[in-house]
């Protein structure tokens, strides 16, 4: 365990990743993991973890995946199975490097399931919760066709040098996640086992415009797990919820952290 600054880096195996903590330590507070989407960062969260941190009094720990952001970058092509290594290997080890003591877990598209599938493989008494916002459970079409159009895009608009803000090597960011998810192999990509043997309260936030993903996601979750789930349809978003609707997404991640977290809502901080 080391001491966090504002801003770092934390070696994790042979990665270098980046990372902001926002708010009080894991060893002084209830901690929110922060899980970002498939062309995400740490910096791509925007002002969100902000104010969720703000809105709960937790601390916020958000760090890009080796291959995004400033992070070290990933030999490509990246395996179907990147999901599984990143929750079954990297996140266990970045929890204790950072001293996580209890909090949750909300992850966006890609890091949902990474965050389903690290619930479900440890029972890991730490994590309280988990929000999964616009969660993959299995592959849709919408989805295969979705991410086909947007490798269009990445080659004849200006999409490559909007991602190249957040992304130190964009062309590994971009093609690790599209290469992956486009691999006629990807198809029978399926996580929904994990779900089945998550052992705390489950929050899905769902864009009713997704065009990544339909509401078969929120029935999967519905059908196979025992924990609680608590279920919130976004009207007027779509696949970032916490871009295109932050003020609706942060209630439903405030209320769901507040009460899983047990705050005292007087002062709004956490217990």
């Amino acid at each position: 365990m080391q001491t966090l600054s504002p801003t770092g880096f934390l070696t994790i195996g042979a990665s270098d990743l980046e990372y902001r903590m926002i708010g009080p330590a894991p060893a002084d507070a209830p901690t929110i993991v922060m899980l970002h989407e498939g062309l995400g960062s740490a910096g791509l969260w925007g002002d969100f973890p902000d104010k969720l941190q703000a809105a709960t009094g937790a601390g916020v720990f958000a760090y890009s995946r080796a291959g995004y952001g400033a992070s070290t970058p990933v030999k490509l092509p990246r395996a179907v199975d990147y999901m599984h290594s990143e929750a079954l290997d990297v996140l266990p080890k970045l929890l204790d490097a950072i001293g996580f003591r209890r909090g949750l877990l909300v992850g966006h598209s890609d890091g949902a399931s990474i965050a389903a599938i690290y619930t479900g493989a440890h029972q890991d008494h730490r994590v309280e919760g988990v929000v999964m916002i616009a969660p993959h459970f299995i592959v849709e079409d919408i989805s295969v066709a979705s991410i086909a159009k947007i490798k269009a895009a990445y080659e004849t608009s200006d999409l490559k040098a909007k991602l190249a803000r957040w992304h130190k090597d964009v062309d590994n960011a971009f093609h690790g996640w599209n290469g992956a998810w486009l691999d006629p192999a990807f198809r029978n990509w399926d996580i929904s086992e994990y779900l089945a043997y998550i052992r705390v309260p489950v929050a899905i936030l769902q864009g009713r415009d997704d065009e990544y993903g339909t509401m078969r996601q929120i029935e999967i979750a519905q059908e196979e797990c025992y924990c609680p789930v608590d279920v919130t349809v976004i009207p007027g978003a779509g696949h970032q919820p916490h871009r295109e609707a932050p003020g609706a997404t942060l209630d439903a991640v405030q209320e769901f952290a507040n009460a899983v977290l047990r705050v005292d809502g007087s002062q709004g901080r956490a217990a």
